[in-house]
């Protein structure tokens, strides 16, 4: 029953602060030797070339249906293709290469070697997902993959590490070789302050290594059937030591969006080659379609935009993002910007909020490509960005920013979908002080460096937002899907996978100087797989689901309803205050009702906080420890523990240990076992 504990205010997960411009990660550690609970991988299917079966973050689509976005690819695991490579994993050690796979398991390609898809359905684009080595010295290097379907369709991919593998301590660092960032920062490699200890510690470089993926996009130029083969092969001649394929996402691109009357971005002087900066050209064509009560058209083509384009009352459309591309290099500011940003970039920015904000904005069928390959705090450097009161986006594809979309309130209305997000160094989503009645839908986000989407009150509580039927794979750090304070929210549908460290799937959070909650907040039909990880920090496990209090207690009207929490590498649900303020700040009143758990390496409920919460209908299997692991507030007290659970009928099923809502256990029984050994559960099954 020894309790946590932490050092100092670097080491805690409480000590991640956040900035008006953006959040601020969290020290990160990686415990030296940690074995984690190990999920085994999708069944492959049987079919010709080897068929990778159809997989939804790595499952039988069954077991998530309607739930996550609705998205026009299909999504096939490399580990269950035909292959002469190696498969790597399944491994949820963070730091590691299958750690941020999807499925965390991955298939590694020596020069020569292959990995073999087998169309689901007619397709005439795909997504490879992959990982290549970083220079030794940092900065990235490019590697060929050949691409071949039905052994006579023969292209060449150039793959690049420019905008993956970072290093060390927050806000990271692109060298490998590079000493600690904050030597005066507890990290647990040595259990030690370095600047504080003598004889100083021996620290291995590169340093905490990370964000090892990326994806690249590729029409094939004719439709192919299903049944077809696509097989990617690491060249003999290769630059690269080793390729690793984790994913292939297929698809049927529609036919370039056409609208004729429009202000066509052409006949203002764009360039569609991508040669010439387009930025003025944009800004004429906007400034003529506003005149004329037009939509802004941008044809097929690659348009470099190096700054910002301020939109304000304009309806831009593309041809499709696959299609139609605005790219832009960071530019190094000559002296910093009012806003603290040193550098600036592509992106569509509504005004700020204190100037008015923007209104009546429509984007749609377009990509942005940013040239992000740092994480600097300041800079304003993000797809999209400002405030966007009364406006849509929909159809975007958004690559290599710091952060996809992060909106700066107050503002309202603003309604997001069918989006894809994919390879940022920061967040996916945030909604920002103030966004109100809002909604993203629709939206696939994989591979965030900090949260996949977040409402973060901070100064002014966010409020009747919501997110539905989202899917967020892969967040490298955090969480994928965080609520900071606010009213009214709601999270609904979504399909949450692999966070690999300092957070979970889903984080209910009194931090980063946030409002309280207030009002009911809904977390309902969410499913979650490979998460509730191991936080480094603490060294302990998390909850697949996990509430937090550091800076006031959460006590507003909370009900998880409907939820199916899979495969959880620790715990389905956690309840924890930092151990400093574990008797001044409580958890209340939190309702779980008709919830499925399927497999926990620990417990369905670690309870380290004072409070309480009641349960209804859960039922649980694959349960790989007490079913309520209660320690309350860790002052133990003859009385019981400080946080009293309540059994409302209806939850069923557990683990080795027996029932998991056990008449023992309640209502406030100490069973507190801080760090309990994982049984790794089965794969999850049909209910």
């Amino acid at each position: 029953m020894a309790r946590y504990t932490t050092h100092t205010a670097a080491e805690r997960v409480g000590s991640r602060t956040r900035r008006p411009v953006r959040t601020v990660a969290a020290v990160t550690a990686a415990a030296a030797g940690l074995v984690l609970v190990l999920g085994a991988p999708a069944p492959a299917a049987s079919g010709r070339g080897g068929a990778s079966a159809v997989t939804r973050a790595a499952l039988d689509p069954a077991l998530v249906a309607g739930r996550g976005a609705r998205v026009d690819f299909a999504e096939q695991e490399a580990e269950n293709a035909s292959t002469n490579g190696t498969v790597i994993g399944p491994d949820r050690t963070a730091y590691t290469l299958p750690s941020e796979a999807s499925g965390r398991s991955a298939v590694r390609l020596k020069p020569g070697q292959y990995v073999e898809f087998t169309l689901p359905r007619a397709t005439n684009a795909l997504t490879v997902r992959y990982s290549i080595p970083d220079a030794p010295e940092g900065g990235g290097v490019t590697a060929p993959l050949d691409v071949s379907v039905e052994g006579r369709h023969r292209t060449t991919m150039t793959l690049t590490s420019r905008y993956s593998w970072l290093y060390n301590q927050y806000p990271f660092s692109n060298d490998p070789q590079g000493d600690l960032l904050h030597p005066d920062w507890w990290i647990t490699e040595c259990g030690c302050v370095p600047a504080a200890t003598t004889p100083a510690p021996a620290i291995d470089k590169p340093f905490r290594p990370s964000h090892f993926y990326d994806e690249q996009r590729l029409l094939l130029g004719k439709r192919y059937a299903a049944g077809d083969t696509v097989r990617l092969t690491a060249p003999k001649g290769s630059t690269a030591a080793w390729t690793v394929i984790d994913l292939l996402d297929t698809q049927l691109v529609a036919a370039p969006h056409v609208e004729k009357k429009a202000a066509n971005v052409l006949a203002f002087g764009a360039d569609p080659t991508g040669r010439r900066d387009a930025g003025d050209a944009l800004d004429r064509a906007i400034a003529y379609a506003k005149k004329r009560h037009l939509n802004v058209y941008l044809p097929p083509g690659t348009y470099q935009v190096n700054r910002h384009i301020i939109v304000d009352d304009v309806t831009i459309a593309g041809a499709g993002s696959w299609y139609t591309i605005v790219k832009g290099h960071q530019v190094t500011l000559g002296t910093p910007a009012p806003d603290g940003s040193v550098h600036t970039g592509v992106g569509f920015y509504g005004k700020d909020a204190a100037d008015g904000g923007s209104r009546n904005v429509h984007l749609s069928g377009f990509a942005v490509e940013g040239d992000v390959r740092e994480r600097i705090d300041t800079d304003q450097v993000n797809a999209v960005g400002g405030a966007l009161g009364d406006s849509t986006i929909d159809g975007l594809y958004l690559h290599h920013t710091k952060v996809g979309m992060w909106f700066d309130g107050p503002m309202t209305g603003l309604r997001v979908t069918r989006t894809v997000i994919a390879d940022q160094i920061a967040d996916g989503l945030n909604f920002h002080t103030g966004v109100t009645d809002s909604s993203v839908s629709d939206t696939f986000v994989r591979n965030t460096g900090d949260d996949g989407l977040a409402m973060w009150s901070e100064k002014k509580g966010d409020a009747r937002n919501v997110f539905a039927h989202n899917t967020v794979q892969s967040p490298v750090l955090a969480n994928g899907i965080a609520l900071y304070g606010g009213t009214d929210n709601t999270v609904t549908g979504n399909l949450i996978a692999d966070p690999v460290r300092e957070g979970s799937a889903i984080q209910v959070g009194s931090r980063f100087g946030a409002e309280p909650f207030t009002g009911h907040l809904s977390i309902t039909d969410n499913t979650t797989v490979r998460s509730g990880p191991f936080e480094l920090n603490w060294k302990i496990g998390l909850g697949a689901i996990w509430f937090y209090a550091l800076e006031r207690d959460i006590d507003a009207d909370i009900e998880v309803t409907g939820d199916h929490f899979l495969d959880s590498t620790y715990n389905a649900v956690m309840l924890v205050s930092d151990f400093p303020v574990k008797d001044k700040y409580a958890i209340r009143g939190v309702r779980f009702k008709d919830i499925r758990v399927d497999g926990t390496g620990t417990s369905v409920l670690s309870a380290r906080s004072a409070g309480s919460a009641s349960f209804e209908n859960v039922d649980a299997r694959n349960v790989g420890a007490v079913g309520i692991n209660n320690c309350g507030a860790f002052n133990f007290p003859s009385s019981g523990s400080e946080f009293a659970v309540s059994d409302l009928g209806g939850s069923d099923g557990g683990g080795a240990t027996g029932p998991w809502l056990a008449p023992w256990e309640l209502p406030n029984t100490i069973t507190c076992d801080d760090r309990p050994p994982v049984v790794q559960p089965p794969a999850p099954a049909p209910w």
